[in-house]
Order: C-alpha cells, then structure tokens, then sequence
C-alpha cells in the first residue's frame, strides 16, 4: 500500500483533518488521511453544534469556497438558529445543533466517496526529513510512508493528558490514548513548543431530566440551514434545547472541591480559553452572580444522551454529582460521561507562514489546535487552507492566502501568525476589522469566485453566485432609478411612524430608512410585481435590503480595506536584516527578526511594532 510517494499526508482526521483531505484530493492530490480511529472521524468532541458568533461566518466562508463543514452540518442539523438577529447584519450569527453521531459518520462517508483520498489507522509518532524538508512519517507499527508534503492537525493529541479531580491519565480526549513522539520529533529539529489546557462538561442521561423544571429553547419558527448549495434543505421539525440556572446552594457545593480541581487549583500550569472557563472559574470570577446559565443540548435526534453546555468542569466525579443534583431539573441526574480537563502540546504559530506552512521545515504545514485555536470552526477553516495551500505547491502554484477584508478566515490565520496566541484563540466578530464587509449572508459572493478558481468550487455554485449577484444588482437599480408619489407611500410612512414626503422621491432614499423594512416596501404594488416578474426570492431581497440600509458603511470600510492593501503590496525582502535598522525599537526589531512579516502591512500588526517603526521600514523600502 505504501510503495509509492504521496502527494499530501494528513495525519489526524478531525475537523482540520477532514477539510484539509477533502480540498488537497479534490484539488487533484494523492492524499493519505491517518488517523488513530477511522470510526472517529471529524468527532464532536466538544459540544454537538456547529457555529455561532462569528464561528457561524467561518462555516458559510468555508461553505462558498467548497469545503464540507456546512454540507455536513446541514445534513445532520436537529436545530437551526440565527443568533444576533435584533443586531445588524454584520452580526448575524447561524448555529446549528448536530446529530453528533450522524455528524461523524457522514463526513467520514463523504471523503469515502473522493478518489483520490486513502485512509489508515495508525498513530503517527514520527516524522521523516531530508534536511530543510519533511519527507514522510513513521507510525506505532513501524510502517514509513513517504510524501511530498505533510499536515498535521493533531488536536488535543500530542502528549495529551486528562484529569477529573486528582486523577490524571494520558489521553487525546475520553476513551482514546494520546499522540506520543510528533511533538519530540518537531521539537528536535528546532520548533517551540508549549502547553494548553481546555475543559469540556459532563453528558448525561436526558432519561433522567425533568425538563418541565427547565426554559424550552426552541430552533427558529424558519429556520435556514448553512449551505448555499440547493441540494441541502433547511430543517422541517427540530429538536428544543432547554436552559436551568445554578444556584447558590450549587455554588457551595461545587466550591467544596476546589482544591481538588486541577483547573482551579494551578495543577495544570498551561492556559485555557479565558472566553469558555469552567464553571469553577465563573464561580470565583464572577463571584456576585448568584446563578450561572446552563444550556441542556440533545446529542441527536435519537440518543438519549445530553450535553451540559456552561458545566465545563475538572472536578472530582463526587462533586460533579452531588452539586449537579441541586441543579433545577437534575435532581435524579444519571452521568454517561463526568467532565474532565485536558492539556495537550500546541506549537506557537508565528512559527508559520500565511500558508500555515512552517518557515522551519518546507512542505510542512499546521492546521487546527496545533496552532494555539479552539473550535471545530475555526481548525475547519485551518485545515481548507493547508490543504489547498499543500495542493498548490505541489502543483507549483502561487499559494492562496485570504486578506483580512475578504474574510474571517483571513483575520483568523492572520491573527494567528502575526500576534501568535497565548491562550486558546476564538473567533468573534470583534476581532475583524471589517466585519461590515464579511457578513454571512454574502460569502458566497465574496469566496466563490475564488474557490472555483482553485477547482473547489462547483460550476453549480458559479452559478448561482452569478444569479444572485446579477438580481441584487437588478433590484438595486430598480430602487435607484424608480420614484414613488407622496400619495402612494405616505400611508405606509404613517404607519410606521417615519417623516412623511411632500413630493416624489427616489425608492432607494425611501429604502434606507430605519424604520421601514423591505416587507413594508413589498405592499407598494410596483416593488411586489417588479419582484415577482423578475422571480427574486427572499435570500435576494434580504442582500438588497442590506445593501441600501449600510450602503454607507459597506463603501467606508471598503476605503479602510483599499488603504491597507496598499501597505500589503510594499513587499518586505525575506532577508532583510532588522538588527542593521538602528532606527527601529529593540522590542521591534525583535518581533520583526522573530517572526519575519512579508509584508509592510503585516509587520504594523505585529504587537510592540510602533507607527513610528513603520515610518522607518517604510523609508528603507522606497516609500
């Protein structure tokens, strides 16, 4: 089986895993995928849902480019949501729960059906070099498999170790043994290392609940789904999720094992995500707060298990128990799983390039918790890009890389190779600078054209961008060039408490208002028959309306972005020397002799890189 060389290696089958097989195969790439559990694959090890604030971006990013995530998700989806809908759009956010283990198993099903993708259990504990370059990788059963080029999205694998209370054992997560030798390897010819540490609650029977204690939270009245393929459909029934509070009583018992908490006590050294603490540290942050919520999520349409969302805990199993009991709804509570905590290796991403290759070793690239992120978004999106960016060095192809105005993904690899993360780095809106720009409802529109580019992209997509961007335009154009008589739309601006005109006005101007919304515009006669003549349905109307409302901020953040990508084209050569730059901060010429930014844009991203240190690079580079 492993007479000939690969062209991609993907050591891991997560959700960077996954994505990263599935893009350097249909890209054209003879692909392995190992994993150590083929039953395993693209495992919710976390929570059973897929997106969220700005995580839900990331998917639809990944969708428009022609990864699986949304496909999959939309397949296996027992619940659809639209978080932030009472915000603007720049901050709608789609989540869905997933069938947890529907989800795994169709994913694997899907890379089963691309040709150029062969699979192997085995654990990966060494890596083969030839010098500067990776050549291949040694497994647990001593087998050598030689390749072109190697991505690892080890997750919380490498050196894993999981503690509940004072009980610690090694392990990549419950039930599965940890990765051992990727990070000696990697270590030994030169990378930095360091430790993380994330927590996950405990899952229950839903047998055992009485869920008439608790707040039925149920999906939307119509929901949407993820994909913008017509082949996926939105969800015609769905499964609620509830919502129960703790209490003080909670909190007193919970607090009685805190010394035993590994997470708590300072047992485990390494960083957690400061945005998900475990319900220990909300208790002593938050010490005021007199109850805390907890989300009470179904694992799928027919399992009975139950996933305690804000429960996240290292607490011994007594504690877990006896405090959980007091928990409105869970008084005959029965555990399938106690939460645990689980440190593991990461490496420090600035020890990558754009293309999440290392500058260390070529032809090796990082994806995924590897790299310092948390989420299965957000290693998704990591794992898409290596695996195109691997593909293309193959094929001997500029590589792809995705700036911060043109998509969330773009902020997330930037984030990370620039600044490097301390803590387990999370997407949220907040973190991009033109988020504006990168809503979710026009990735497609934003992404396609690029994917198809590649060969992700299907020509259905094409073409259904095309459609969508022609009729936005359409309909645009129809409100710019279109007027409407007082007498006409007075009553509907009485209605809804907005200045009435005193003569004809363009319906864009009368579009833009706040107070009104495209269903008010749709009882003018003219706008419905211009919508049904021209057969715009409601994904059309919602971009069009979007465009009128914000047209002012879209065309501000569009100058912003214009700005800064003049500083992206004032290359930086890969061998200027820094410490010749006297000019330059110390802290500066450091950071910049550190991580190496290509360009003059990156380098004024880089943290303790001052505008005035930018001055000075940008009159050594003729600027």
């Amino acid at each position: 089986m492993f007479t000939t060389v690969y062209d991609v290696i993907v050591i891991g089958g997560g959700h960077a895993g996954s994505e990263a097989a599935a893009a350097s195969a249909n890209m054209g790439c003879k692909t392995l995928l190992i994993t150590m559990s083929l039953q395993n694959i693209a495992q919710m090890s976390c929570n059973p849902a897929m997106g969220g604030i700005a995580k839900g971006q990331i998917i639809r990013e990944i969708d428009a480019l022609g990864g699986y995530s949304a496909i999959v998700t939309d397949n296996t989806a027992i619940q659809f949501k639209m978080l932030n809908k009472s915000k603007g759009p720049a901050m709608w956010s789609p989540r869905a729960q997933s069938d947890r283990m529907r989800f795994s198993e169709f994913w694997r099903l899907t890379l089963e059906k691309i040709n150029n993708i062969d699979f192997y259990q085995d654990n990966v504990t060494d890596l083969l070099f030839d010098g500067n370059k990776i050549a291949g990788v040694k497994t647990s059963l001593g087998v050598t498999i030689k390749s072109k080029t190697v991505i690892i999205t080890a997750g919380t694998f490498l050196n894993g170790l999981i503690h509940i209370g004072e009980k610690t054992f090694g392990g990549g997560r419950a039930g599965e043994i940890a990765s051992v030798g990727i990070t000696e390897a990697l270590v030994k010819v030169g990378f930095e290392s360091g430790r993380m540490k994330t927590g996950t609650p405990p899952r229950v029977d839903g047998r055992s609940l009485n869920y008439s204690k608790m707040i039925e939270q149920p999906g939307d009245d119509n929901p949407e789904k993820f994909s913008y393929l017509s082949s996926t459909k939105p969800l015609k029934k769905q499964r609620s999720c509830y919502m129960s509070y703790t209490s003080k009583e909670v909190h007193n018992l919970l607090r009685t094992g805190f010394e035993r908490s590994p997470m708590f006590n300072g047992r485990i050294q390494s960083i957690g995500p400061r945005y998900c603490p475990s319900i220990e540290d909300k208790i002593d942050r938050f010490a005021t707060k007199e109850r805390h919520q907890l989300f009470v999520e179904p694992e799928g349409w027919d399992t009975a298990e139950v996933y305690v969302n804000g429960f996240s805990t290292s607490l011994p199993e007594d504690v877990q128990d006896k405090a959980l009991r007091k928990v409105a709804g869970f008084e005959n509570v029965k555990f399938f799983r106690y939460g645990y905590a689980i440190e593991y290796d990461f490496f420090p991403p600035t020890q990558l390039s754009h293309t999440l290759e290392t500058k260390l070793i070529k032809n090796l690239y990082f994806a995924g918790q590897i790299n310092g992120t948390t989420g299965y978004e957000e290693a998704a999106a990591q794992g898409l890009m290596a695996g195109i960016n691997a593909a293309l060095n193959i094929q001997e192809k500029p590589p792809f890389v995705l700036k911060r105005n043109e998509a969330y993904i773009g902020v997330l690899i930037d984030d990370l190779i620039t600044k490097g993360t301390e803590e387990p780095y999370r997407m949220f809106t907040s973190r991009a600078e033109y988020r504006t720009l990168l809503r979710q409802d026009n990735a497609d529109l934003r992404l396609t054209p690029l994917g198809f580019k590649l060969g992700l992209a299907s020509q259905e997509r094409m073409d259904r961008v095309i459609e969508k961007q022609q009729k936005t335009d359409l309909f645009v154009k129809y409100l710019t060039d279109t007027s409407i008589k007082p007498a006409e739309i007075n009553p509907i601006l009485e209605d809804k408490n907005t200045a009435k005109i005193s003569q004809s006005m363009k319906l864009f101007k009368i579009a833009a208002r706040p107070q009104l919304n495209f269903n008010d515009l749709r009882k003018l006669t003219k706008v419905e028959a211009f919508i049904e003549e021209n057969n715009i349905d409601n994904e059309i109307v919602e971009q069009t309306e979007i465009h009128v409302k914000y047209a002012g901020y879209i065309a501000k953040e569009k100058n912003q972005a214009d700005k800064l990508n003049r500083l992206e084209n004032v290359v930086i050569p890969s061998t200027f020397d820094y410490s010749k730059v006297k000019s330059l901060s110390i802290e500066a010429r450091q950071k910049l002799t550190k991580i190496k930014p290509v360009t003059i844009s990156q380098a004024s991203r880089i943290s303790g890189v001052s505008p005035s240190d930018i001055s000075v690079l940008l009159v050594y580079m003729g600027r």
